[in-house]
């Protein structure tokens, strides 16, 4: 299996790559049309990217099985194309959560105290206790979250740590409000930081704000989520409060955040940025870092070489899966459910061209196989196939398929 690496990749995750036995193909600088070429040329049935966006003309003509975002979010790849191909796309959710609740903190942190601004003024000879000695200190400040996934979630513990009350929403809670039960906060993981401080639920993001000291957005970017935190979310927030984004930038409008930070004393802590330069390196012109109290960092909250070993794992886990049995861990673009409506059950010999005779019968009545599952029994004389279908076979469909083969047993339907 060909695997085409077209992004930077730890050398651990190619070592492994090549010991699962993929012929690696590692070419990180690849992008756009040197892109395009390299899958035609490779011939690769796996694609592994990170930041590198992955088109719709790029999939055209490929042997692409497979496409693994090395990190969180599937944003830079055309999932609805890689799905109208039959092309597998998948991520590693949650290995990078620790390392971006941690900037999210040391964000939180740098802001309460001014850290960058008390380190400024030394490097520059000026000693200012007077000034930096005014912060309020975040024990008993009240953390609200958009998000209740795994980085969500670390926050949060995290945050709890600090004696910080939680207020969260996330989609999964959508109109809830008032404290999690018991069994939700166990599968989240928070029993802990809930016998640490209180964590409650409100019913949306603009009520989170208006509950919160400090506001952090962890929030997958979708069609849902593009532009939610806006100018309702930051004029319920009181003057002055910290705003935190460590999640994708377009979840925010930029305009209302600016605005907020320029008319209304909030200060933000951003990792995300509406405009961001396409390359590692660059000219950086986004406004909203000369609109105020804005601390910024390079979007690098997965950045962490502890991160980065734990992603290349899970992308090796990944592909390695899907050489020895076809099934692909953490996949993104599978029916959540099946259009099929029937299941034809047939009972049969294990012998060639039994589940032929079956498919050609569906087939010349243009009924289509949705989904097939062939279980065979102890000595492999005889098998069940199951085949989920989008219309039901009539009587006369049924009779061909009992009676025109004669290593078919039985052939019943049932409606799902």
């Amino acid at each position: 299996m060909i695997v085409l690496v077209a992004d930077k990749f730890e050398e651990s995750g190619l070592a492994g790559l090549r010991d699962a036995g993929c012929d690696v193909r590692y070419e990180p600088a690849l992008k756009e049309a040197a892109l395009d070429a390299a899958l035609r040329g490779t011939g690769a049935d796996v694609l592994v990217v990170r930041s590198t966006k992955v088109d719709e003309p790029m999939l055209e003509g490929t042997r692409l099985a497979l496409i693994v975002r090395a990190g969180a979010g599937v944003n830079t790849i055309d999932v609805a194309a890689a799905s109208r191909r039959g092309i597998y796309v998948s991520n590693c959710p949650g290995r990078n959560a620790t390392a971006v609740a941690e900037l999210t903190m040391g964000l939180l942190l740098a802001i309460d105290r001014r850290i960058p601004d008390n380190v400024a003024d030394l490097r520059a000879g000026k000693w200012d206790k007077a000034t930096y000695s005014k912060a309020e200190g975040l024990a008993g400040r009240t953390l609200g979250v958009l998000g209740a996934g795994s980085i969500a979630c670390d926050v949060m513990r995290r945050a709890a740590a600090f004696e910080m009350p939680i207020v969260l929403w996330s989609r999964r809670f959508d109109g809830r409000d008032g404290p999690l039960e018991a069994e939700t906060l166990r599968s989240l993981g928070l029993e802990t930081a809930a016998r640490q401080v209180p964590i409650t639920c409100a019913p949306g993001p603009r009520e989170v704000a208006a509950r919160c000291d400090a506001l952090s957005v962890h929030l997958a970017l979708s069609n849902g989520t593009r532009g939610l935190v806006g100018a309702a979310v930051f004029e319920a927030l009181r003057p002055g409060a910290i705003f935190l984004n460590t999640s994708r930038g377009e979840v925010v409008d930029a305009g209302a955040l600016a605005a907020a930070v320029r008319d209304r004393g909030l200060r933000a802590g951003l990792d995300v940025f509406a405009q961001e330069p396409a390359a590692a390196t660059g000219e950086f012109t986004d406004p909203i870092v000369s609109a105020g109290f804005v601390y910024g960092t390079h979007h690098i909250g997965a950045s962490t070489n502890q991160a980065q070993e734990a992603i290349a794992a899970e992308t090796v886990r990944i592909v390695s899966t899907f050489m020895r049995s076809g099934q692909v861990p953490n996949v993104v673009n599978l029916a959540k459910q099946s259009p099929a409506t029937h299941r034809l059950i047939v009972r049969h010999r294990d012998r060639p061209g039994v589940l032929a005779h079956v498919f050609e019968q569906l087939r010349m009545r243009s009924i289509n196989a949705q989904e097939t599952e062939n279980v065979v029994f102890a000595g492999a004389e005889a098998a069940v196939a199951r085949i989920n279908l989008d219309a039901a076979p009539d009587a006369g469909a049924l009779a061909a398929i009992r009676e025109g083969h004669p290593d078919v047993l039985t052939a019943d339907v049932v409606k799902l």
